[in-house]
């Protein structure tokens, strides 16, 4: 099967894009590996390259950004083909959707709605997306939260959807004082059902997050690169004494790393 020209045009934008997927996905002379992926096989892909977008933000390599962007994008197109393929829609659907979902969720801009802050758009978002619910018969309150997001952010969807209908700690007091009996009951707990009361902790734990207005996902990587920073700074200082860690010793190696501590608060 020859190329089309606009597989080689450097300035085909989105058409280029989709032309190669669907020329991978093609049953003559496609790609092996792609023909044999499904939506089920790429969605770990796609989650994959959101959290790259996310780490290149996060360490502010915008070179990096421009890839990783890209990569996510293609992960869409690679859906919206294998969607076209089994005949439940098209890339064209896809954009034309979410282009009409941004004009009638901004009635401010787009229309002759006056919403002053961000806090009442917040509020008129939430607003049009139940009376979307409710026209697609969604009358659970929790119908429409993703059960693909991570753990902590569905956690924090969920709570925040039920807060609105008024089952919520009105108090932040409240939270930490369930915290600490979740913590006991897993403490107490029989091995059987530590994995269930781990789970009701980590729960909690997302709800004081939701309170105290943190991301416990970003929350929790920027704790993860702060103990890879930390540890780092103890392989390098025991690299200078000629030693690594599995020749070391938790008194040691817990001096080093106050020591870190220290030196990174400064």
């Amino acid at each position: 099967m020859a190329d089309d020209p606009l597989i080689h045009d450097a300035e085909g934008g989105l058409d280029r894009l989709a032309m190669i997927m669907a020329r991978l996905r093609s049953p003559e002379g496609g790609c092996p590996w792609d023909l044999e992926q499904d939506f089920d096989t790429i969605a770990p892909y796609t989650i994959e390259e959101a959290y790259e977008v996310a780490d290149a933000i996060a360490r502010r390599d915008w070179d990096a950004l421009k890839g990783e962007l890209g990569d996510l994008m293609f992960q869409s197109v690679y859906h919206a083909q294998m969607a076209a393929e089994a005949g439940l829609f098209t890339l064209d659907d896809v954009l034309r959707g979410i282009a009409d979902k941004m004009v009638a969720r901004h009635p401010h801009v787009f229309g002759d709605e006056t919403i002053a802050t961000a806090a009442a758009q917040t509020d008129a978002w939430e607003a049009r997306k139940a009376r979307e619910r409710a026209a697609r018969a969604q009358t659970g309150v929790l119908d429409d939260v993703p059960v693909g997001h991570p753990g902590l952010t569905r956690a924090v969807k969920l709570q925040n959807r039920a807060a609105r209908v008024g089952f919520d700690w009105p108090e932040v007091s409240q939270v930490v004082d369930k915290i600490a009996e979740e913590a006991r009951e897993l403490t107490e707990a029989a091995p059987e059902d530590r994995f269930e009361e781990y789970g009701d902790l980590l729960f909690v734990m997302a709800n004081l997050a939701r309170h105290l207005d943190i991301d416990p996902e970003a929350a929790l990587r920027a704790a993860n690169d702060k103990f890879t920073r930390r540890f780092r700074a103890i392989e390098a200082a025991l690299a200078a004494r000629g030693r690594r860690p599995e020749e070391s010793d938790l008194a040691e190696m817990d001096a080093l790393w106050n020591a870190a501590k220290v030196a990174e608060k400064g």
